[in-house]
């Protein structure tokens, strides 16, 4: 088993609650930290009132001073495009809102998936869980009993996957709890882990988290979601090493986005800068038509000319896999990359 070096339990975890809790929730703050005019995106700030903004410093930090336009500033900042609504968008659009247990969908044979917690260090504007009930769907230990033991009476099912919201706003001694009670049930083989906290707060990966997954029996996945290649920094890196000492395994999985990654040279760069930093390219989801973010749409034949550029561009290991993901079917759909 590897040995992961822990420092002060308390001291380290509020290094990454301090950096949550100084996070920008103002627009115009984040503008002015940019030194963008807020004047000509005044109608969108409003847009925060559908969703609020909320983004770390530390992700602020990799976005490029005075560019409106700056691929990480555009996933995060309120359009006015939010407020049009589109035929064939939904609220629910993996019609997820309707789960018998707070806090668990089951949707796949061999694998549950629990709301750990609703809120998230960074809202970004594409999510299709904008809209999701989060206050009926509460994170804590009583709900989380209630879906273990739903989960413990399912023996085909040897996965649970952590999300949210994201499953990382939990605290280490949440998290420590989590493990431990999913690994009391016998048949669960892999614990899987999807969060954006490793990307916008590297600080998040404490050496008592890296320990604890260490530890654990089960074969543990992180599977990061990162869209542009901008969003790797060394923080990130080094959070990632720790994660893969303690033999994590690291994929990640994006979505295509109209103005951020819609370009064979962007996709081309974040492969690159995945596999470098130890994470494989998973999946590249087409968006989800969820309500306000039309306007990141890329369409299905555009999505496909994109991925061959980017399988001339890069070895086969580091094509993700072109899918959507469609209400109540039991597996997520790829797409035929065939061209006509």
């Amino acid at each position: 088993m590897p040995h992961i070096i822990t420092r002060n339990a308390s001291s380290v975890e509020q290094n990454w609650l301090n950096d949550l809790a100084n996070a920008i929730s103002d627009p115009i703050q984040l503008l002015n930290s940019l030194k963008i005019d807020p004047t000509p995106w005044a109608e969108g700030l409003a847009a925060r009132k559908l969703f609020a903004l909320r983004v770390p410093l530390s992700f602020v930090e990799r976005m490029e001073v005075g560019n409106p336009h700056d691929p990480l500033l555009r996933q995060v900042l309120p359009l006015a495009e939010e407020f049009e609504v589109h035929p064939g968008y939904s609220q629910d659009p993996l019609e997820e809102q309707d789960n018998a247990i707070p806090g668990l969908l089951h949707k796949y044979q061999n694998r549950a998936l629990m709301i750990v917690k609703g809120g998230c260090a960074v809202n970004c504007r594409y999510c299709f869980r904008r809209h999701f009930p989060y206050q009926d769907n509460q994170g804590g230990k009583r709900n989380w009993q209630v879906a273990l033991d739903y989960v413990a009476a399912q023996p085909k099912i040897n996965e649970i996957i952590l999300s949210g919201g994201d499953p990382l706003m939990a605290k280490d001694s949440e998290m420590a709890w989590l493990i431990d009670a999913i690994s009391a049930i016998p048949h669960i083989k892999r614990l899987r882990i999807h969060s954006r906290l490793p990307v916008v707060l590297p600080s998040r990966i404490t050496p008592e988290l890296c320990q604890m997954l260490a530890q654990s029996r089960l074969q543990t996945v992180l599977v990061t979601h990162i869209n542009h290649a901008n969003e790797i920094n060394r923080e990130l890196k080094q959070a990632m090493q720790g994660l893969k000492q303690a033999d994590v395994t690291l994929l990640n999985q994006g979505v295509l986005l109209k103005g951020v990654n819609d370009n064979v040279e962007a996709l081309t760069l974040l492969s690159e800068a995945l596999f470098d930093a130890g994470i494989l390219p998973y999946y590249l989801h087409v968006l989800d038509r969820v309500q306000g973010a039309a306007h990141f749409m890329v369409d299905d034949h555009a999505a496909r000319q994109l991925m061959a550029g980017l399988m001339e561009n890069v070895s086969g290991y580091m094509v993700p896999k072109l899918t959507r993901e469609i209400g109540g079917r039991r597996s997520k759909t790829p797409l035929d990359l065939h061209l006509e």
